[in-house]
């Protein structure tokens, strides 16, 4: 059984995205896209999670602010031995010295990233389109495992906040109809749509809340 982390992020946004399009809980497809130092995503089908990009550890799915994401396992090996290492020290530079943070040499703030890119820093670039990319692979992979997707939502600091990479992350899902309208696009933190009239799966930006998820699960418990 497949747990994954953010889940109470990921409950609270899928049933708010169904809930703010008018969606039929039990005939829906939403793919939510968690970003921020720890990123994850889900493809929610008929108001259950069906799969999530982390798996037994935060380590799994995309690339992170410091967590490598995805890789070959033969890589702990490679590393242990290149850099005299016990498996301890591999899995520090895994989680700790990885992903955003190791790839652009600047750190694993997206803003300190931009900043970088817009200075000309070749390594910051390819950090953050290694990111798009991964955003955009996992997105198509849960649009085939859910057989269609209705709307995909963005959340958390990332997600919420960075308008070029939803931008970016969209400009490669055309293929399924996805259109944004860069004015929708143009917020940070606010809930609304952000595709255009006629894009064919609905973009939108929803700001979670975790703490009321919580809050409404522990209700429900207690009833």
């Amino acid at each position: 059984r497949r747990y994954g982390f953010h889940g109470t992020s990921h409950s609270f946004v899928s049933k708010r995205a169904v809930e703010f399009l008018g969606l039929d809980k039990d005939n829906s497809k939403v793919i939510v896209c968690h970003l921020g130092n720890g990123s994850s995503i889900s493809a929610v089908k008929n108001g259950k999670c069906v799969d999530t990009t982390m798996g037994l550890t935060p380590l799994e799915g995309v690339v992170m602010g410091t967590r490598s994401g995805n890789i070959d396992p033969a890589i702990v090996e490679f590393i242990a031995k290149k850099e005299n290492l016990e498996i301890a020290g591999v899995m520090n530079v895994l989680n700790k010295k990885s992903g955003l943070q190791g790839m652009s040499g600047v750190g694993s703030d997206m803003r300190d990233i931009r900043a970088a890119i817009a200075d000309g820093n070749e390594d910051a670039k390819n950090a953050y389109d290694v990111l798009c990319y991964g955003i955009a692979k996992f997105v198509g992979g849960y649009v085939a495992a859910m057989n269609g997707v209705d709307a995909i939502a963005f959340t958390a600091g990332i997600g919420e906040n960075n308008i070029k990479m939803r931008k970016d992350v969209c400009s490669s899902l055309t293929y399924l109809g996805v259109k944004l309208d860069e004015e929708k696009n143009n917020v940070r933190g606010e809930e609304r749509i952000i595709s255009a009239d006629d894009s064919k799966v609905q973009v939108l930006l929803v700001p979670t809340n975790e703490e009321l998820a919580i809050a409404r699960e522990t209700l429900a418990l207690v009833k």
